[in-house]
């Protein structure tokens, strides 16, 4: 077994696991990954199996003795143990602002979360949302807006070039393709460009793959 092994739940729904898997593979770690399906009987047994120090949950990250967990610390600690990768910003002030969406990300949108959830094989017509959910979209689109108005000099991506901010968006992508969201040509192009990712085509080709359906999600 590698000395670096990732766990992640489904490809098609876990969320947090893409943003793990994509900032561990923008980075250049090698690794190999574990997925446990979730929601089925026995996923948190299995959890604890394949990194005993984590607690049972999606991502974790195993480094031969060590765990880390959560996706923000994980991708933290990869952008430390590969700086040559750059997944934050070198300017000081994009950094802080990069952390700063990231962390929002990582919060806040609990209406997008709940009502929208991840799901790579669904794509339905458009239909309004809910006036909560449509809040929680109109303000990622106004930080894609800022981002790239501040940053299209130095490349396609949030801040030019990909980063963990990009990372920690790649489920919305997700989010808003299931359910059709019309988005301005400024975010239309932000979300070509990402979802257009080798990286995130390779995880959406894998999910297409997967046998498991989650239904009931009472099952832990």
């Amino acid at each position: 077994m590698s000395q670096n092994v990732l766990i992640i739940g489904n490809k098609r729904y876990s969320s947090w696991s893409l943003r793990g898997w994509l900032a561990a593979k923008l980075s250049g770690m090698e690794f190999e990954e574990v997925l446990v399906p979730l929601y089925q009987e026995g996923c948190h047994e299995e959890l604890k199996k394949v990194n005993p120090t984590a607690p049972p949950k999606v991502p974790s990250l195993k480094i031969g003795d060590w765990a880390v967990w959560d996706t923000l610390a994980i991708s933290e600690f990869l952008a430390e143990q590969y700086p040559e990768a750059h997944l934050w910003p070198e300017d000081t002030l994009a950094r802080a602002y990069a952390r700063s969406i990231v962390a929002e990300m990582h919060s806040s949108f609990q209406a997008l979360r709940e009502h929208v959830p991840m799901d790579l094989l669904k794509k339905m017509p458009y239909a309004p949302l809910s006036e909560d959910v449509e809040a929680d979209i109109s303000r990622i689109c106004e930080i894609w807006r800022d981002c790239r108005s501040k940053f299209a000099d130095k490349g396609p991506y949030l801040f030019g070039k990909i980063s963990i901010a990009d990372v920690f968006f790649a489920p919305v992508l997700v989010r808003f393709y299931s359910r059709s969201i019309p988005l301005d040509d400024i975010c239309q192009n932000y979300f070509n460009t990402l979802w257009a990712l080798p990286e995130f085509v390779e995880w959406r080709e894998a999910a297409e793959q997967e046998e498991w359906t989650i239904t009931d999600y009472s099952l832990k």
